[in-house]
């Protein structure tokens, strides 16, 4: 069982920047999906995935994996850019 460790984005949808600072262990699927033949769904009974744990840092995330010999990956957030712009810059 592996899982991965990463910091929660911002929501595209508002400008605020609530619940970015937890961070987020997820487990990776062992197991393909397949489609179910009457639904036509995909699943799979691998049922790990569906749990989501969320930790105030990445060390306490990363001591949580640690603790319960999970295998982890730590995927670091880019660094944030900002596009300084001028309002009269559009319409120049």
């Amino acid at each position: 069982m592996t899982a991965r460790i990463y910091q929660m984005p911002k929501n595209a949808m508002q400008s605020g920047k609530a619940r970015t600072s937890s961070w987020v262990l997820e487990f990776r699927p062992d197991e393909p999906k397949r489609a179910d033949p009457l639904t036509g769904w995909a699943g799979s009974g691998y049922t790990a995935e569906q749990v989501v744990l969320r930790f105030p840092s990445q060390a306490a995330a990363e001591a949580y994996a640690r603790r319960e010999n999970i295998a982890y990956s730590v995927i670091n957030t880019p660094p944030k850019t900002l596009k300084l712009q001028a309002y009269a810059d559009n319409f120049r």
